[in-house]
């Protein structure tokens, strides 16, 4: 901590709700895939968490810089990591343009697994006399129920299940973020209690073997009892954006990229970004 006050989260955009191959996936036909509804359209997995003037994002997988460009992002204070698997790391590269306009080095806040996975991935970045035009960041290690402020948020780390593999949700205030998990622990379940907003992984209809299927996620949806829930890493398979919303319980649904989620007169409203109102043909 360096002091001073920590800001209170103000606003989530999605910047991505898509699994490991995006919607549509490349060469597929299916209903969702040749759709026309730009909900229907998602890029890989992501968040953007922002207070009075704090931003940070969370995970960085192969489409950051477009949803860098398409949001019109000017300014990143730090980069949060879920996990190490390239739908969440691929676009680290892109803070470079960052560390130009804002002339410093990027803060990424990671486990040691994600440490290991950025040094060898782009190993370039961290090599003893590296010449220029490579990102220039600053490895913060992160450890379960880890406390800590990225870009002046206070986040905390909660351990989470992927398959086989131990991950990452963040809690920020009345808002948790928790994507690709297939199970929760009774700790982290407990310190889920009293959210306002739950962002949960929801893979598809059919059980998977390292996501939450859409019934397991609305069930531990239903568990922790947030006031609003959405669900996010969501395959071509789920199904179509309106139809299956149209089917969740009160107070769930799938989110989209561009949903804008604003916490205004104390309360937490839904929006969406310019672009997709654009696409929308809304004012």
């Amino acid at each position: 901590m360096n002091g001073r006050r920590a800001e209170r989260l103000l606003r989530l955009v999605f910047l991505g709700t898509g699994t490991s191959q995006g919607v549509p996936i490349i060469g597929c036909s299916c209903a969702v895939c040749s759709s026309n509804d730009p909900h229907n359209v998602r890029l890989r997995s992501s968040v953007m968490l922002e207070g009075e003037s704090s931003c940070v994002v969370v995970d960085t997988g192969p489409d950051f810089r477009a949803q860098m460009l398409r949001e019109g992002v000017k300014r990143l204070d730090a980069i949060v990591y879920t996990h190490e698997h390239k739908d969440h790391l691929a676009g680290m590269d892109d803070v470079r343009p960052f560390n130009y306009l804002q002339k410093s080095v990027m803060p990424l806040f990671a486990s040691d697994r994600v440490e290991a996975a950025l040094k060898r991935d782009f190993h370039y970045a961290f090599a003893r006399g590296s010449h220029g035009g490579v990102p220039q960041v600053d490895i913060r290690r992160i450890e379960d129920f880890e406390v800590f402020e990225a870009g002046g948020l206070r986040l905390e780390a909660l351990p989470v299940m992927h398959g086989a593999l131990p991950i990452h949700g963040f809690r920020c205030g009345e808002v948790a973020y928790i994507t690709d998990a297939n199970h929760l622990s009774s700790a982290t379940l407990a310190r889920l209690q009293g959210l306002e907003v739950l962002v949960l992984n929801a893979l598809r209809p059919s059980p998977h073997y390292s996501h939450f299927s859409l019934q397991e996620a609305v069930d531990v949806a239903h568990q922790i009892g947030a006031r609003r829930t959405f669900f996010t890493h969501v395959s071509h398979d789920m199904g179509d954006h309106i139809q299956v919303n149209e089917g969740l319980p009160a107070g769930m649904a799938l989110a989209h990229d561009g949903l804008v989620l604003e916490r205004l007169d104390g309360q937490w409203a839904l929006l969406h970004s310019d672009w997709l109102g654009q696409t929308l043909g809304e004012a």
